[in-house]
């Protein structure tokens, strides 16, 4: 807690002492350009509170989704005119001898200023919501409001009834499957051989052999496949 609080109070320093330099260096050389007196003091004031407000509204225009392209730019040009017054004074420009273009410059700001702010306090805030729908409108206004005739009554539209949804259809009758096909009688030689391949096989593995294996080695084709069991 106790660094918490060293850390924010070390950044409010800072931000007072950056903001104190920058507040006289803009006072001087607002002086330097010829206005004297309160109007000198005026200067930072109203710079600084341009970059204040241009740095939240931006923000908020962030955060609500919206283009931020009108508050940066106005953020911008409130830095520039704050950056160009911490420059002037290092000794770059011999503020007892003022030039006409920084002269010319210090004056019109605050018509510069007057518009960027005004323009800043009219931007939207949020998005505007959707408009509401010719049936909430009259569902909300007042009997004998300026909406409607006088005399006439408020009547909100009912949805209509919903159709029926349609009964699901009998399932289609599956057609019955094809009856096999009977076996073909096979010649005694190759009855013999079937025989001899299955007995091979059971001797081999001691279980007995599945008919479509026999059929295969015999090279029988597959419809052979009940004659060929029909001998094991």
């Amino acid at each position: 807690m106790r660094a918490h609080l060293a850390r924010v109070d070390a950044v409010i320093v800072q931000a007072v002492i950056a903001g104190a330099l920058s507040f006289s260096h803009l006072h001087d050389v607002a002086a330097a350009a010829g206005q004297d007196g309160w109007k000198a003091w005026a200067y930072p004031v109203s710079v600084d509170l341009l970059l204040v407000a241009a740095w939240r509204r931006m923000r908020q225009s962030q955060r609500a989704g919206q283009a931020a392209g009108g508050p940066r730019l106005w953020f911008l040009v409130a830095l520039a005119a704050s950056l160009g017054a911490n420059v002037a004074t290092a000794g770059l420009l011999d503020l007892d001898d003022v030039p006409a273009w920084l002269r010319v410059t210090v004056a019109g700001w605050p018509a510069v200023a007057f518009f960027g702010g005004t323009l800043l306090a009219h931007a939207p805030h949020t998005p505007e919501g959707p408009a509401a729908s010719p049936a909430t409108d009259a569902a909300t206004a007042p009997d004998g409001g300026s909406s409607g005739a006088e005399g006439s009554d408020h009547k909100i539209p009912h949805p209509a009834d919903p159709e029926p949804a349609p009964e699901p259809s009998a399932a289609p009758a599956t057609a019955p499957a094809p009856a096999p096909a009977p076996a073909v009688a096979l010649p005694p030689a190759l009855v013999d051989r079937v025989r001899a391949l299955a007995e091979e096989h059971r001797s081999a593995t001691g279980r007995p052999a599945d008919p479509d294996a026999v059929r295969t080695r015999l090279g029988l084709p597959p419809s052979m496949t009940a004659s060929v069991a029909a001998h094991l």
